[in-house]
């Protein structure tokens, strides 16, 4: 049997699954602490269609929680660094990187394809609340990340639909926003840990910076790129 980089994932969900995620479209959101890990565990997984969003650079603080930051890639942009490391993984993947701001004025020219998976990994509410919206008006299949910032303990995140969510802040903000606008169900991944009082506080502008750790984001992003793979595989 000729081996190739999707060979183990190939023993447990055969010929059809591998190529059933060749043939699919995801795109993803932001690639940060979450969006990262999401991007490279689909394209590890074999999905042969990837755009990935973002419009910042890599910051010397993101290099605590982020797969594109490196001290040796301080002041690239991260869709670039992230495209060239998944051309490495999967050198036949159809990968397009958009630099930038996802807003009500670039949703139409960067949700231009039928994708089959959207994934949210946004910071930014107005942001998120109009790619949301925009993706149940398209009947586009999304996922949310919530809150990951100021925990400690990844056990503490699962998915489960917007309205059930507690303690998240985030998710609060997010659960008036959606009801506002009639949206009665969607998918997210969120943290059951109650935020962390910071030790410290850094100012950005007017708001506080979250702290954060290397393996809460991840295993955000980890757990929804096994939520959006699974989805994908069962899809008819």
């Amino acid at each position: 049997m000729e081996k190739n980089f999707t060979t183990r994932t190939g023993l447990i969900i055969g010929d059809e699954g591998i190529n059933k995620l060749k043939n699919s479209n995801v795109i993803v959101f932001g690639v940060g602490g979450v969006g990262s890990f999401v991007a490279e565990a689909i394209a590890r997984a074999g999905v042969g269609n990837l755009t990935i969003v973002d419009f910042d650079d890599v910051d010397i603080t993101n290099i605590n929680r982020q797969l594109p930051a490196l001290h040796s890639t301080v002041g690239k942009y991260k869709v670039e660094v992230m495209k060239d490391r998944i051309l490495d993984i999967n050198p036949d993947i159809n990968i397009k990187a958009i630099r930038e701001v996802y807003n009500k004025d670039t949703s139409e020219s960067i949700l231009c394809e039928n994708y089959d998976y959207v994934v949210d990994a946004i910071d930014m509410v107005t942001s998120k609340i109009h790619l949301i919206e925009t993706c149940k008006n398209k009947g586009l299949e999304i996922i949310s990340s919530m809150g990951m910032g100021n925990k400690l303990d990844p056990t503490k995140i699962e998915v489960i639909d917007i309205h059930k969510t507690t303690i998240c802040p985030l998710a609060r903000v997010m659960r008036k926003e959606l009801k506002d606008r009639k949206i009665k169900k969607l998918k997210v991944v969120y943290s059951t840990e109650q935020p962390k009082e910071l030790k410290k506080k850094i100012l950005n502008g007017k708001k506080v910076t979250p702290g954060s750790v290397s393996f809460v984001p991840s295993v955000g992003g980890l757990i929804i790129a096994s939520v959006v793979i699974n989805d994908l595989l069962n899809k008819k």
